[in-house]
């Protein structure tokens, strides 16, 4: 290589190494500081997609597990009320058999019957103040709505909680159907077709009516005993799915983790590598400078 004044080359490449090395370094650092591998596009474009998708799966999971335990919450909530009135119905049982003997007197129907009568007025009680998040929970239907973020991972539990007062008590011969998703719907589960039994005209005043009115009481504990039922079996249907949904978040969590974390015994030794490969190439452009000395000495 020839001697110049005019450019010297050896330290402009030298230069140039040094301000890659320093670009490297600087991304080594940043890696070590965030505890991200990944904090730009230009770190990893792939890389930061699927982290990205990802997160917003992690953000729908996790939200989808709060959706369920409110869902689980309020099927709680129906299924403490309902105990309640089987207690009810099985005083009213007490009664409608005692008014079912011919030994009372018509007083003693009359004080039956009204026992019997705030029982019913009780229930339609229960059915209209029992609330939750403000809201009624009997004589509605509730989406409990699950998502990993995706059509696909998408899912609606439709929760039936049945009317309840003393002209319509429990839910007797529903059933519960899956439909699978189509096009743009979400696969649903949903429950129909229950029947409910009717005390609002029964009375304990006389005999026979009493008689009725017990057919009618333990058709009512059968029906409220269904109704029960279903709700349980939604409360352990949902507790599986939060179960799913929090395993899924926590796989996720791992895939993201895996893609996106720095591995520090990787970064440590490129920052050292990189360090002695600056102070190199330092140390080459100072040699390189040196060069031009030579010219000098040639004039003198």
């Amino acid at each position: 290589m020839s001697l110049s004044l005019l450019a010297n080359m050896s330290a402009l490449e030298g230069i140039n190494n040094l301000n890659r090395l320093s670009a490297r370094m600087g991304s080594t650092l940043e890696q070590l500081a965030s505890g991200s591998r990944i904090n730009s596009a230009a770190d990893d474009a792939a890389g930061m997609s699927m982290v990205n998708a990802m997160n917003a799966n992690v953000a729908s999971l996790s939200q989808s597990v709060i959706n369920t335990q409110e869902s689980m919450s309020m099927l709680r909530v129906a299924d403490g009320a309902l105990s309640q009135v089987t207690g009810l119905l099985t005083r009213a049982v007490t009664l409608a058999t005692e008014s079912s003997n011919g030994t009372l007197t018509s007083g003693q129907h009359t004080a039956a019957d009204q026992e019997y009568q705030s029982i019913l007025a009780e229930i339609t009680n229960i059915g209209h103040t029992t609330t939750f998040n403000q809201q009624a929970v009997f004589g509605r239907t509730v989406d409990n709505f699950t998502s990993d973020g995706s059509l696909l991972g998408s899912f609606i539990d439709s929760l039936t909680f049945s009317s309840l007062s003393s002209a319509q008590v429990g839910s007797n011969g529903g059933a519960v159907a899956y439909t699978a998703a189509v096009g743009s719907t979400p696969g649903t589960l949903a429950y129909s077709g229950g029947s409910a039994v009717d005390l609002s005209g029964t009375s304990l005043t006389t005999a026979a009516g009493a008689a009725i009115a017990l057919t009618g009481i333990n058709s009512a504990i059968s029906a409220v005993s269904s109704q029960d039922g279903y709700l349980g079996a939604q409360i352990n249907t949902l507790s599986a799915q939060s179960t799913v949904l929090s395993t899924q978040e926590e796989n996720t969590l791992a895939a993201v983790n895996s893609i996106q974390a720095t591995n520090y015994g990787t970064a440590t030794s490129a920052l050292a590598m990189e360090q002695v490969q600056m102070q190199m190439a330092i140390a080459a452009i100072a040699q390189a400078n040196s060069m031009n000395q030579e010219v000098v000495k040639l004039l003198q």
